[in-house]
């Protein structure tokens, strides 16, 4: 997401301080107070209560700009845009989780299928449906 890297730092680490994090997301540093208070962006702490953000947050910091400047979206259209896109995030993780342990129980149905042909006596001969003629007794009279 980052448009940048800092070497050997994860684009999750809260490195920047306030103003750092300002002049890269090219903003006032009240600004991104104001977007932390309306819960659009929420940095990391220090022990004393410091913001430290992220790349992701800077990140994050110019893509709500953008929505505001460009597209002209609200703070709270802005803050609804986000936790989408996070739910859409989660639910893509969930959907790989999910194809991986469909795989996996496939591979489980294919070898328990080979296991139970492997066991078929050789001396029974499956008959097709067409082959087969059902006797029905003639009513007494």
């Amino acid at each position: 997401m980052p448009d940048f890297v800092v070497r050997g730092v994860p684009e999750d680490a809260p490195v920047f301080v306030i103003s750092v994090a300002a002049e890269l997301a090219g903003m006032h540093p009240q600004t991104l107070r104001q977007y932390d208070r309306a819960g659009l962006v929420s940095p990391g702490r220090t022990p004393g209560g410091g913001r430290r953000y992220s790349p992701r947050d800077v990140a994050l910091l110019r893509e709500v700009q953008r929505l505001s400047q460009e597209e002209g979206v609200n703070l709270a259209g802005i803050k609804r845009i986000i936790e989408l896109e996070s739910q859409v995030d989660a639910l893509r993780v969930r959907v790989t989780e999910l194809l991986s342990e469909l795989a996996g129980t496939h591979a489980a149905v294919v070898a328990a299928t080979s296991a139970v042909h492997a066991s078929y006596r050789r001396d029974l001969v499956p008959l097709s449906q067409q082959a087969l003629t059902v006797w029905r007794p003639q009513p007494r009279r």
